[in-house]
Formats: C-alpha cells, structure tokens, sequence
C-alpha cells in the first residue's frame, strides 16, 4: 500500500557554502510530491516533461526554469522518460544570507522575486535559455563565485517579467499549519497514484477526515481551483506527456490518463490545450525533433 503522507525533504548546504547546487544525471527520477522550507531554482537542461507545483499541473518542452518558494509542494519535473540532458537544482533557505539581508535597498528586486516565488514562477523565451547557461557554469566556480553568480541570476529574473509566468492563482500559499500542509499533500499524492481510477469526492473526503460539502470549500479555498477541475487538469496533462513519449493510439491514451469517455477527452483535451490530440502530438514531435 503506497504512502499518502507528505514528503518533508531535508535539505543540507554544500560544504563550505550558503546554499546547495546539485546537478543529476539524465536517469535521476525526482517524480515524488514533497516540500521543504528552502527556495527552489530549478533548471531542466533539455527534454520534456509534467511540471506540477501547488495545484498547477503543466507539460513544459525544451527545458525548463522554475523558481518555487518555501514550504510550496511540488513533484519532482524529470525522469527516465524526461529525455532532457542534466537537471540542476539550486536550494536555499529564505534567511541564507542573514536574517536582513534582503530588506537593503539594493535587494529590493529580489526581495519582490522570492516574494512572487511563493506561488511558483517559471521562465520562458530568452530568458531561460541566458540564465540556464549561467546556472551551467556555476557548477565550476568557487563558492564565492557560486554566491555572486547567484545574485546575479536572481536579480535578471526579477527583470525578466516578459518571460514570466506565476504558476498558481495569487492567495495559494502553503504556508500554513503542518495540518494544512499534511491534508493537502494527502490529497496531491493520492491523485498522482489513483488518477487513472475514478475518484469519488465521498472517498478523498473521507481519506482527510471531511464532509464532501466542507473538502470541496477547502480546496477551492486553498487551490483556487475545484477538485474535480484540479484531476481533470492531472489527467489532460498526464495525456500530453504519453502523446509525447508513447506511439500508441490516441483512444489507448485517453484510457490511460484516466478518461472512460473518449468524446469526453477529445472535447476537454481541446479546451485545455486549444488543439485536438492528433495536432498536439504532430506538433510536438516536430518541434522536439
């Protein structure tokens, strides 16, 4: 029986450093919900992927730049599918420069950064192809070196605001009590492992201890988002990913992502997206080429 329960990730810094910079390898599979107090920059070196950070469920192409703020959950964004060539995750705690650090005029812009961060930021265009190149080169640097490019990298995405886009509706926050981020996390991680099933609104109550009509206030409240919206959004973007990675026929993939109704997933899927499955995976596959 696979666990429920909430991932709190505990993080160290590097050696004789403020913060930690880790590079894995194109095998490394980080496709698991969990949360910790420490900033997240996170930059995806090729491929594509499901990107899923609060209740924001996305497929990204050609990399990925994701900046997620504290104690905000999110799963992991490659694995051995992901087809990308290296994934390097840059963490640090909110006060990894000193309790005030950040309240100096000169940091005002990062300040504001870290601040949208809370809702989950990811950057597109030029601006994550520049500051991937830059997090590239800081695996060779000193640790000084590491921190000033560090800096740097934070203050241009502050300034790259035609390139980017706040994940979640303003007001998600899971910056709450243990028992918000425990139900919720609950709720996240019994999706990712029964979305292919139907789930009844009586039975995920139930798993967090509710009343249907008190769950569906809750989620709506803290997700700004309906359950049954949130598994549907799980499920079409669960589709793209197979579109991408798997030569099946389409109707194999909509009963894979969950959908008995393949009307249903036609229609759903061309809202979501704005084209129909076939043009999707004919497009995909020509730009991934």
């Amino acid at each position: 029986m696979k666990s429920t329960l909430p991932t709190l990730k505990i993080i160290e810094p590097s050696f004789g450093s403020s913060f930690t910079l880790t590079k894995y390898n194109i095998n490394y599979n980080s496709h698991f919900w969990h949360y910790h107090p420490e900033i997240e920059l996170i930059y995806v070196n090729g491929g594509a992927g499901k990107r899923q950070v609060g209740s924001h469920i996305s497929y990204y192409t050609n990399g990925d730049l994701t900046l997620i703020g504290s104690n905000l959950p999110h799963c992991g964004f490659t694995d051995e599918l992901t087809g990308n060539k290296n994934e390097i995750v840059i963490q640090m705690k909110p006060e990894f420069l000193g309790e005030h650090f950040f309240e100096i005029p000169e940091m005002v812009n990062i300040k504001n950064l870290l601040q949208q961060a809370k809702s989950g930021i990811t950057f597109g265009g030029k601006t994550k192809r520049k500051i991937g190149k830059k997090i590239g080169k800081m695996e060779d640097k000193t640790p000084f070196e590491r921190l000033l490019s560090l800096i740097e990298i934070l203050n241009e995405l502050e300034l790259a605001t035609e390139d980017a886009t706040v994940l979640n509706a303003e007001g998600f926050r899971m910056e709450m009590h243990v028992q918000d981020n425990e139900r919720i996390n609950s709720i996240f991680n019994y999706v990712k492992d029964h979305f292919k099933e139907p789930i009844r609104l009586e039975e995920i109550a139930e798993k967090v201890s509710m009343t249907v009509p008190s769950f569906c206030r809750y989620f709506k409240k803290i997700t700004h988002k309906t359950f049954t919206k949130f598994v549907n959004d799980y499920r079409l973007v669960h589709a793209c990913k197979l579109l991408a990675e798997k030569p099946i026929s389409i109707s194999s993939i909509a009963f894979e992502s969950g959908f008995n109704n393949f009307s249903h997933f036609n229609k759903s899927f061309k809202e979501f997206t704005g084209k129909n499955a076939s043009e999707y995976r004919h497009e995909l596959k020509s730009f991934l080429e």
